[in-house]
């Protein structure tokens, strides 16, 4: 046996060790006063920035650490131990997934706010049903693994009997903001995205909103998690964007009461 390479082995089973300690360490580090880690789908970036402002108004000494990635994207990281004290997908889907896990109680689980899916395009495009979207050659959607939206629109087209069509034609985006950009720079004939989204588009226009009747439409959907019930702060806020002025902020943004 070479004694040389059996150092060099316990030497670096000893490295290893102490990377996977640092790493623990830090993913246990407990948040800072008034630090509230945040996270939630990208469409959700703007509004969260107004509320988030008018909350530390009130509340000087609060911190946020947001991170913004979609539904599914964030709800594996908060599994494998990302210190995020509040988490908010467009969904319920993931939020019952860590329910399930045992990582968010139930009783810090609320309705954020609902939205509607729509598909935007160019204003020359012309979506009237349904049906009219087999004659388009490029629609983008995100990803229906990790993006809400994107799940609903696969159930629509199914639905509406569509999906044949529409098999090579689907362009898979990360995440709804590149579903966004993807029909703005026309780089596809049309986008399926959420309302609000839609409504932050510059040169895309709203064709047409996927009927209700054709996906399972369930609120975005907000959570305390595990390690965020020790977070005062954290609770806080959960409590302020179930208030009059948060919902008022999110109804001017687009999101819907129901």
């Amino acid at each position: 046996m070479n004694p040389h390479r059996t150092t060099s082995n316990a030497m670096r089973h000893q490295i290893k060790s102490l990377l996977i300690t640092l790493l623990l360490a830090l993913t246990a580090t407990p948040a800072l006063a008034g630090q509230i880690r945040l996270a939630a789908g990208m469409g959700m970036k703007e509004v969260l920035n107004v509320l988030s402002n008018n909350f530390i108004k009130a509340h000087p000494g609060a911190v946020f650490i947001k991170t913004y990635a979609a539904a599914g994207v964030l709800a594996m990281q908060i599994e494998n131990g990302a210190p995020i004290d509040l988490y908010i997908s467009a969904d319920t889907k993931w939020v019952n997934y860590l329910h399930k896990k045992g990582l968010i109680d139930g009783e810090w689980i609320a309705p954020f706010a609902w939205n509607d899916i729509v598909i935007v395009g160019h204003p020359s495009v012309t979506i009237g049903s349904m049906k009219d979207l087999t004659k388009l050659k490029r629609i983008a959607i995100g990803n229906p693994k990790n993006a809400p939206a994107g799940e609903s629109a696969i159930e629509a087209f199914r639905n509406a009997g569509i999906a044949p069509q529409l098999a090579g034609k689907l362009v898979m985006t990360r995440d709804i903001l590149q579903c966004l950009m993807y029909a703005e720079t026309e780089a596809v004939d049309a986008s399926v995205t959420h309302l609000t989204e839609a409504l932050t588009a510059k040169r895309a226009k709203i064709l047409y909103t996927v009927p209700h009747n054709l996906y399972t439409r369930t609120p975005f959907t907000m959570a305390v998690t595990q390690r965020g019930e020790t977070n005062a702060d954290a609770k806080t806020f959960f409590s302020y964007l179930q208030s009059p002025e948060a919902k008022a902020i999110l109804e001017k943004y687009g999101y819907l009461k129901r």
